[in-house]
Order: C-alpha cells, then structure tokens, then sequence
C-alpha cells in the first residue's frame, strides 16, 4: 500500500465520480451540480465558483483516497471489493450528515430552515440523501461514490 498508489487512485476515482455525475445531471437523472454547490463556498460569481468547484472537489478526492489508505493500512487489507463498500459508506455519508447537516452550517449562500429567501440569496439545501435535487439523486450519488471507492481500493492494492 502506497501513498502514490492512493493519490493515482484518488484523482481516476474523482475523475469518474465527477464525470458520472455530471452526466447523470445532463440526462436529468439529478439536478444536483456538486462543483457549482462546493464553488459557491467562496464565491458567488458562477463561473468562478464552478471552477473553484471542481478544485475543490479534486483535492477532497485526494484527500479521501488517503484516508481510505488510512483505514486499509490499519485493517492490513485492501482491494476493489472492499473500496466499493467504502466507497458505499462514503456517498451514504455525503448524502447524509455531510449535506445535511455540515455543508448548511459553513455554506453562506445555502438555505436552511433557518434563512429564508428575503434575508440573501440562498441556494436550495439539498436535504436528506440530496432528495431536493432529484428522487434519482440518491442513487446516482451512492452508484459514482462507490465507483470512487472501487477506483481507489483497486489502485492501492495494485500499489501493494
């Protein structure tokens, strides 16, 4: 298990991730754009935060492969089969406490059931499993999360 191994899996599992969902946007499966709503973080111009997105998005797929590297090195095992079901756990944890509960808190132009849409601009609050995206978000989100996870748990093992 390498280092390198995890950072090569992390960028082609991101690389993948993003792509199958934006694809999955583009064919109407979600309307959910995570670069635009992890861009918007820092900048309320939409072109800008779309490419800040996807800088984003890029270096915490880096940085989850290495915690996936973590976790393989403290259990001495690795492998595609058991990244798939990281990478289940993972978009079950993005689609819940992540989107739910900690991007809300930190997003300033994130509605919650606390704002409302005369106090700033706000971008819809995902919400639970990021169903006010799309009832198919969900399972777009959890098929790409446990493709990264696939990825990564693959290269590292080959990295082995």
């Amino acid at each position: 298990m390498s280092v390198w191994g995890a950072l090569a899996g992390g960028f082609v599992g991101t690389l993948v991730l993003t792509t199958a969902l934006s694809t999955a946007g583009e064919f109407g499966v979600t309307r959910m754009d995570l670069p635009f709503l992890l861009g918007t973080i820092v900048s309320s111009d939409r072109s800008r935060a779309k490419a800040l997105g996807y800088a984003m998005h890029f270096a915490a797929g880096l940085l989850f492969a290495l915690v996936y590297l973590g976790i393989f090195a403290a259990i001495g095992h690795s492998g595609w089969l058991l990244g798939a079901l990281f990478g289940l756990v993972h978009g079950l944890f993005a689609g819940t406490a992540l989107v739910t509960v900690l991007l809300p808190m930190i997003h300033p132009r994130m509605g919650t059931p606390f704002s409302a849409a005369a106090d700033r601009p706000l971008l819809e609050a995902p919400g639970f499993m990021m169903l006010n995206y799309g009832r198919r978000t969900p399972l777009a989100t959890v098929v790409a999360h446990m493709a990264y996870g696939t990825i990564v748990g693959g290269f590292i093992s080959l990295a082995s």
